[in-house]
């Protein structure tokens, strides 16, 4: 062994937390810049607002299933967004069902509520 003495361990230890805070404001310095990075991509690209009607194709993705609200929680993947009045025709002409969940033709004024 050395005949070096070593420093208590209280000095030991506030040089690990002087190390600590340094590697700290290191990662704070990166989440700031990674936020920053983030928030300069969605100023640049504002996201589009979601449709106010939705369309549910089936497995071939030519087949409507449903008419939903925008908002459905209860949408499937295949669907696609459309106007107000393809959603009226669709319910309407196309014989295409109202989601059981979020009742488009209710919102949509064709039944009365219950």
């Amino acid at each position: 062994m050395s005949d070096t003495p070593r420093p208590p361990y209280l000095a030991r230890l506030r040089i690990v937390e002087a190390y600590l805070r340094h590697q700290l404001q290191q990662v704070e310095k990166w989440i700031a810049e990674e936020e920053a990075k983030i928030e300069r991509d969605q100023a640049r690209r504002p996201l589009p607002p979601p449709p106010e009607w939705l369309i549910e194709q089936n497995l071939n993705g030519r087949t409507p299933v449903y008419v939903h609200r925008g908002d459905c929680w209860n949408a499937g993947k295949r669907r696609r967004g459309v106007d107000r009045d393809q959603a009226v025709r669709a319910l309407t002409e196309g014989g295409v069902p109202a989601c059981p969940h979020c009742r488009p033709d209710t919102e949509l004024g064709l039944l009365d509520e219950a």
